[in-house]
């Protein structure tokens, strides 16, 4: 349990906490695992509980009625999904598919409403990170529908490069993903990882990039600068 305590202190939605807090978290997380593209829930189910990934990577997506993917986010160690069924009680509002092979922690809904009684620091603390998520989402939003993709792909660079604190980085994803993430096509990301190589803001070799140029970089996430 002191493992668990500990890595539990780790994970933003639960920062800030007492230990016996996180003692009582660890009392009623289960771990569960699944196979890469294995589904861990789609759209509608029910909202039992929420999840933070312990290893590996979930896909959070949703699928048009004519069949398009759309990837909302891409969750990694640390990083929860499912929460607003805690608060909500209604089914998850979109998919989720293990990305790679992947462990979770899953905390039951009954459960967890049952400790935030006992102690509503929990949900105060919950709350501001879900106020966060939803400005990730707003921005999400204005990134598709107001930028271009050469701005949205800048902007994903630059953050990877802000994980990592270097300006070598490396795509976590596959190159199709990625497109769906940034709302194009696997042609239209080639071409422009294509120009922007050229241009010396990036040198790319496979899922390995190096940020020539963050500046450059920056005024086509930020400014809306076109590639010629």
């Amino acid at each position: 349990m002191a493992d668990m305590a500990k890595q539990l202190a780790g994970i933003p939605l639960f920062s800030g906490l007492l230990q016996a807090q996180y003692e009582a978290l660890s009392r009623i997380s289960l771990k569960r695992s699944f196979l890469k593209g294995e589904r861990i829930f789609s759209e509608g189910d029910e909202g039992t509980g929420f999840y933070v990934v312990a290893g590996g990577r979930v896909k959070i997506f949703k699928v048009s009625m004519e069949g398009k993917e759309q990837i909302l986010h891409l969750c990694r160690p640390g990083e929860t999904f499912g929460e607003v069924s805690v608060f909500t009680g209604q089914g998850f509002p979109a998919d989720a598919v293990a990305a790679l092979p992947t462990t979770v922690l899953f905390f039951p809904r009954a459960a967890f409403i049952s400790l935030i009684r006992q102690d509503p620091a929990l949900a105060l603390n919950m709350m501001a990170q879900l106020s966060k998520r939803l400005r990730e989402f707003a921005g999400l939003i204005e990134d598709l529908s107001l930028k271009e993709v050469p701005g949205r792909l800048a902007k994903y660079l630059l953050y990877l490069g802000g994980l990592d604190r270097n300006d070598a980085v490396a795509l976590d994803v596959s190159k199709g993903q990625l497109a769906a993430l940034l709302g194009t096509i696997p042609e239209t990301l080639s071409r422009i990882l294509t120009k922007l190589n050229h241009q010396g803001l990036i040198r790319s070799q496979g899922a390995q990039i190096m940020i020539l140029d963050r500046r450059g970089l920056e005024e086509i996430a930020q400014e809306g600068k076109r590639l010629p």
